[in-house]
Protein backbone atom coordinates (compact mmCIF):
# COMPACT_ATOMS: atom_id res chain seq x y z
CA UNK A 1 0.00 0.00 0.00
CA UNK A 2 2.95 2.33 0.37
CA UNK A 3 5.86 3.68 -1.57
CA UNK A 4 9.51 2.75 -1.26
CA UNK A 5 12.27 5.37 -1.56
CA UNK A 6 15.95 5.08 -0.79
CA UNK A 7 19.16 6.83 -1.64
CA UNK A 8 22.69 5.53 -1.53
CA UNK A 9 26.03 7.19 -2.07
CA UNK A 10 29.22 5.31 -2.81
CA UNK A 11 32.83 6.11 -3.49
CA UNK A 12 34.51 3.41 -5.53
CA UNK A 13 38.26 3.18 -6.09
CA UNK A 14 40.93 0.59 -6.78
CA UNK A 15 44.12 2.52 -6.06
CA UNK A 16 45.61 3.13 -2.63
CA UNK A 17 45.98 6.86 -3.26
CA UNK A 18 42.30 7.26 -4.31
CA UNK A 19 43.34 8.87 -7.60
CA UNK A 20 40.77 6.85 -9.53
CA UNK A 21 37.86 7.45 -7.15
CA UNK A 22 34.35 7.68 -8.56
CA UNK A 23 31.40 9.07 -6.59
CA UNK A 24 27.96 7.64 -7.36
CA UNK A 25 24.65 8.81 -5.94
CA UNK A 26 21.51 6.77 -6.70
CA UNK A 27 17.97 7.77 -5.83
CA UNK A 28 15.64 4.78 -5.94
CA UNK A 29 11.84 4.88 -5.98
CA UNK A 30 9.81 1.68 -5.77
CA UNK A 31 12.97 -0.35 -6.35
CA UNK A 32 13.80 1.38 -9.67
CA UNK A 33 16.66 3.85 -10.08
CA UNK A 34 14.98 7.22 -10.51
CA UNK A 35 18.02 9.47 -10.89
CA UNK A 36 21.78 9.03 -10.69
CA UNK A 37 24.83 11.24 -10.36
CA UNK A 38 28.15 9.74 -11.42
CA UNK A 39 31.27 11.89 -10.96
CA UNK A 40 32.77 10.42 -14.14
CA UNK A 41 29.82 11.82 -16.12
CA UNK A 42 29.65 14.98 -13.98
CA UNK A 43 25.91 15.57 -14.04
CA UNK A 44 22.58 13.97 -13.10
CA UNK A 45 20.90 11.42 -15.36
CA UNK A 46 17.22 10.56 -15.01
CA UNK A 47 15.91 7.07 -15.70
CA UNK A 48 12.18 7.70 -15.16
CA UNK A 49 9.93 10.59 -16.22
CA UNK A 50 10.23 12.04 -12.70
CA UNK A 51 14.01 11.48 -12.71
CA UNK A 52 14.47 13.13 -16.11
CA UNK A 53 12.47 16.14 -14.93
CA UNK A 54 14.57 16.53 -11.77
CA UNK A 55 17.84 15.87 -13.61
CA UNK A 56 17.08 18.73 -16.00
CA UNK A 57 16.33 21.08 -13.10
CA UNK A 58 19.34 20.07 -11.03
CA UNK A 59 21.76 20.17 -13.98
CA UNK A 60 20.69 23.76 -14.70
CA UNK A 61 21.49 24.85 -11.12
CA UNK A 62 25.26 25.44 -10.76
CA UNK A 63 25.00 25.39 -6.95
CA UNK A 64 23.50 21.89 -6.87
CA UNK A 65 26.07 20.57 -9.36
CA UNK A 66 28.97 22.18 -7.51
CA UNK A 67 27.80 20.76 -4.18
CA UNK A 68 27.33 17.26 -5.58
CA UNK A 69 30.66 17.29 -7.43
CA UNK A 70 32.37 18.39 -4.20
CA UNK A 71 31.17 15.23 -2.47
CA UNK A 72 33.88 13.33 -4.33
CA UNK A 73 36.50 15.33 -2.43
CA UNK A 74 34.90 14.74 0.96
Amino acid sequence: NGYYWSEWRKCIHSSRDFSDMVFILNSIFNKDVDIQFNSTVGYYVGYTAHGVYNAELWNKDPNILQQTRAELET
